[in-house]
């Protein structure tokens, strides 16, 4: 069974464990720079992405969808301001545990902790996966191994949004989509 599918299981079979739901409109924030936020939450329905400013540009860093968990993680961890933006890229449903209501389940059961320790390594390895594609494949080949790895990106975000998360212009990403449609 899938790690994500058995954690939202486990938080929704025990009692009062999820705080609130939310909804946010397009383009809504879910979190914005300067602020801490420890929650976790469970994207019912929608998409979210997150996103860093410079002085130039966004740069979006990951996405969010359907049937996924995301957060702040940098402030969840250090439970510090962060950073980073949650944006909802369109109308999106949310499930929201606390940070501390969550780790008194993972730290109730072994198998609950194994199974966190599970997911923190998953994310880690994609992010050094997408350090790796930005730091040493050419723009097509991040492409390509991007639309391998995650094809549903490209079904449920913005080309825009793929453009930024992927280092390149959203010119660049238009040719290369091109490109490859008529190499399959």
């Amino acid at each position: 069974m899938d790690l994500l599918v058995q954690l939202h299981q486990i938080i929704d079979q025990t009692p009062n464990a999820w705080k609130d739901d939310l909804q946010l409109k397009r383009n809504e924030y879910l979190k914005v720079k300067g602020s801490t936020d420890t929650n976790l939450y469970y994207v019912e329905s929608g998409c979210l992405r997150v996103f860093i400013e410079d002085e130039f540009e966004e740069h979006s860093i990951r996405f969010g969808y359907t049937k996924n968990f995301i957060a702040a993680l940098d402030s969840y961890i250090t439970e510090k301001p962060s950073p980073f933006y949650i944006q909802a890229i369109r109308k999106t449903e949310l499930k929201v545990i606390e940070k501390a209501a969550f780790m008194n389940l993972v730290n109730s059961n072994i198998e609950f902790q194994k199974l966190w320790l599970q997911m923190l390594s998953g994310l880690v390895y994609q992010q050094l996966e997408r350090e790796v594609d930005i730091l040493t494949y050419s723009p097509a080949e991040r492409y390509k191994r991007v639309l391998e790895r995650s094809p549903q990106l490209f079904q449920e975000v913005p080309s825009k949004y793929i453009a930024s998360y992927l280092r390149m212009t959203p010119e660049t990403l238009s040719r290369l989509k091109k490109t490859v449609l008529n190499e399959l």
